[in-house]
């Protein structure tokens, strides 16, 4: 479980606006921090047209490296901090190019 990866998550139980259900997301949180079994991540979703103009989604594409099936998008005005057990299966990773664009996309949440 490292950054860059992608996890199939139990996102539930959640509350109002959050996003559900077991879907992928990405860990975000620097290996080398945290001693309590948390990842820090950010829910995956099914790209809608309109999130291309939405400064904290990051779009991605379905690879064999990343294991998403449709073209997708990173929400990173939902990251959250989750229990280790709540990670049910790795589909596959990211590079560095998207971790990079996530950063800048949290540079805007928090601003």
């Amino acid at each position: 479980m490292k950054q860059g990866e992608i996890w199939l998550i139990n996102l539930d139980p959640t509350l109002g606006s959050e996003m559900k259900k077991t879907r992928p997301c990405l860990i975000l949180n620097n290996n080398t921090v945290g001693k309590l079994p948390l990842k820090v991540i950010a829910p995956i979703t099914d790209l809608k047209e309109h999130y291309r103009m939405i400064p904290w989604m990051v779009i991605l594409g379905p690879t064999t490296e990343n294991g998403l099936q449709k073209p997708s998008a990173i929400d990173l005005f939902q990251v959250r901090s989750l229990s280790e057990k709540r990670l049910v299966k790795k589909l596959g990773s990211v590079k560095g190019d998207v971790l990079l664009s996530c950063r800048k996309s949290l540079d805007v949440v928090f601003k």
